[in-house]
């Protein structure tokens, strides 16, 4: 197991190896791993050693996704493949939504306190 700088690129990931990868709003950690035949992504996880420097993550259910796409905790990865440990949601984005309209504002503007364009 090594680490990787969080500005690694797909270029650094041998075809024999597999990262798994957790992000807080403060750190980012990508760990890279020997594949082996069959091995699932909760078993990268696992062997990954982010259960332990991240207590948080084992409180819960995990969610897994490789390359952004959600999958199960039993499928098998590929050479190459990036396992990411989501988080979950701090609030409902569609109440925050609607919140935030009531305030005159939207939701994903760099400024905040802008107001919704008029069509």
């Amino acid at each position: 197991m090594s680490d990787t700088a969080a500005g690694a690129s797909a270029d650094t990931v041998s075809a024999d190896t597999v990262q798994v990868v957790y992000a807080t709003p403060q750190i980012q950690r990508i760990v890279t791993l020997e594949r082996r035949p069959g091995m699932t992504a909760e078993q990268a996880v696992r062997a990954s050693g982010l259960l332990e420097e991240f207590p948080e993550i084992g409180g819960r259910p995990l969610m897994l996704g490789v390359y952004g796409t959600q999958v199960a905790l039993d499928r098998v990865l590929a050479r190459g493949d990036r396992v990411e440990i989501a988080r979950p949601l701090q609030r409902d984005p569609r109440e925050l939504r609607r919140e935030l309209l009531k305030l005159g504002k939207v939701m994903g503007a760099a400024d905040s306190t802008r107001a919704p364009e008029r069509r």
